[in-house]
């Protein structure tokens, strides 16, 4: 009976090791920047600090934003963005994390608003299930923050009774992220919450990385959907 219980117990281990393995093989598969972000971004020279790629503007105006990658894409491949942001006044921090996974780390935030005391306002927000980090965050530290937006993500806690303005920017042609599935789910943000979608965009255009499986065809190039993403969060935060 000793041994069957002890053969059990070391099927289950071997079972354990064998599922962690596949998901850190599964992880080392990422999206990395897209040969057209490279031709606009000096990928290789952007700045780091000790949360991850950090974004400096040269006539700060006091605000920051934190963005949380989507699963399995590089940081790097939100830079573009990132430096429309800067461009605008913003300081930009995205944060490193374990595996590409920002769902093991939602409290990456702290790091990042602990090292820059000069931001007075913080927006967070995140791509797909960097998104769904970003609200694990938010959820814990509303008063600290002055935003939350998702692209092409949505909350999975309830901030029905909040006043926490929220932002979301979904894509016509996500394959992955559905407008459905954020419009059956409305219910979940605050009343403080504007809503974009962006005609003939899709889930990879959100970053540029290239194409992502079981996503659908963008209508639109992918730095149009940027310069939209771009554009509705600089409308969204101007006032904030």
């Amino acid at each position: 009976m000793v041994k069957w219980s002890v053969r059990l117990l070391l099927a289950a281990i071997a079972v354990l090791l064998a599922a962690i393995a596949g998901f850190v093989i599964y992880a080392q598969f990422d999206y990395g920047p897209s040969a057209e972000l490279k031709e606009r971004v000096a990928v290789d020279a952007l700045e780091r600090d000790g949360s991850g790629l950090i974004f400096q503007p040269e006539k700060p105006n006091g605000k920051g934003v934190i963005l949380y990658q989507g699963a399995k894409v590089e940081a790097a491949a939100y830079a573009y963005l990132a430096e429309k942001l800067q461009a605008a006044g913003y300081t930009v921090a995205i944060p490193d994390m374990p595996l590409k996974f920002p769902i093991l780390a939602a409290g990456k935030a702290d790091e990042v608003i602990a090292t820059y005391p000069a931001v007075e306002k913080w927006f967070i927000g995140g791509h797909s299930l960097g998104g769904v980090a970003a609200a694990q965050y938010a959820e814990e530290h509303q008063d600290e923050l002055a935003g939350l937006y998702f692209l092409a993500a949505y909350p999975v806690g309830d901030f029905a009774l909040s006043d926490l303005p929220m932002l979301s920017v979904s894509a016509e042609n996500d394959g992955l992220t559905l407008p459905q599935d954020i419009k059956e789910r409305q219910m979940l943000f605050s009343a403080n919450s504007e809503f974009i979608e962006i005609a003939g965009g899709n889930h990879a255009q959100f970053g540029l990385y290239g194409e992502q499986k079981n996503d659908l065809p963008a209508a639109i190039s992918p730095l149009d959907q940027q310069d939209q993403v771009a554009q509705a969060l600089l409308d969204w935060m101007a006032n904030k």
